[in-house]
């Protein structure tokens, strides 16, 4: 039994089910506060200097923190993020399960906020978090389609590509505030997926090893002339045959076949 499973087993009952409905009602509500300027959103994001000033709630809102959304098409790309992370995370855990669901966005909390206390004086969000779930989903449902624009499809596989690329670009480009945040999303998804990962790349070696020897059974010849040696692979053109005079199985190419001497058992008399 694993690791997972024996915390499964102990804390197994403690998870919350349906917890992504939970996040985004939390981020609606932080939204529609912000909107009506019911809610400061500077109070829903982390910032570690002011948490080890006094403001410990910062560790609690910042999973919450949504930025109302911007321009005429805003409010609708807001609710279409609202809607796939809901998506994601619940099919996330019913994949999972609720305790695996659960350990997953702790640890990726868990992560983030160890991250942040190492530059204290930087402004965090859970858009790196919020990232992870969409990685998870994607190597697990590749073949899911997004509707872009409502009109171009696209498999979940590539736009998470694209989004390993970006990581890639701003984890070279950017701060090291920044990297750090990166670092924490990624190995969120690498300590949950890595075995799954490593037993990929093992199965891919034994492919190959497999396809190799496969091409090298291919490659060998059935049939070699016993006299010179040719083989069908080396000399396709010929016609080889079997000699019904020799003692045991002996083949001989098309040159050979009538001139050759014969093989007999070791008490006979060869013959030509």
């Amino acid at each position: 039994m694993s690791l997972l499973d024996k915390l499964e087993r102990a804390l197994g009952r403690y998870a919350i089910t349906n917890l992504s409905i939970y996040i985004v009602m939390g981020q609606v509500f932080v939204l529609l506060g912000a909107m009506f300027n019911l809610l400061d959103l500077r109070l829903f994001v982390l910032v570690p200097s002011r948490v080890l000033g006094g403001e410990w709630w910062r560790l609690l809102t910042f999973p919450f923190y949504l930025a109302p959304p911007t321009g005429a098409i805003g409010p609708v790309f807001t609710a279409f993020a609202l809607y796939m992370f809901y998506l994601m995370g619940g099919a996330l855990e019913g994949y999972w399960g609720a305790f695996r669901y659960n350990l997953f966005l702790f640890l990726g909390y868990a992560l983030t906020v160890g991250a942040a206390f190492v530059t204290p004086g930087y402004v965090v969000t859970n858009v790196f978090l919020g990232t992870t779930v969409f990685l998870a989903f994607a190597y697990l449902n590749p073949d899911f389609e997004f509707i872009v624009f409502f009109i171009l499809p696209v498999k979940v596989k590539w736009l998470a590509l694209l989004t390993w690329v970006l990581f890639g670009v701003r984890f070279a480009l950017g701060a090291w505030p920044e990297r750090l945040q990166i670092l924490a999303s990624v190995g969120n998804f690498l300590i949950f997926f890595s075995r799954d990962l490593f037993g990929g790349v093992r199965r891919g070696q034994r492919a190959v090893v497999r396809k190799a020897r496969a091409i090298a059974e291919t490659d060998e010849p059935r049939h070699r002339c016993t006299t010179c040696g040719k083989t069908d692979v080396t000399n396709p053109e010929m016609d080889f045959r079997y000699c019904s005079k020799c003692a045991g199985d002996e083949c001989y190419c098309s040159e050979h076949i009538h001139h050759h001497v014969h093989t007999v058992a070791p008490d006979e008399p060869a013959k030509t």
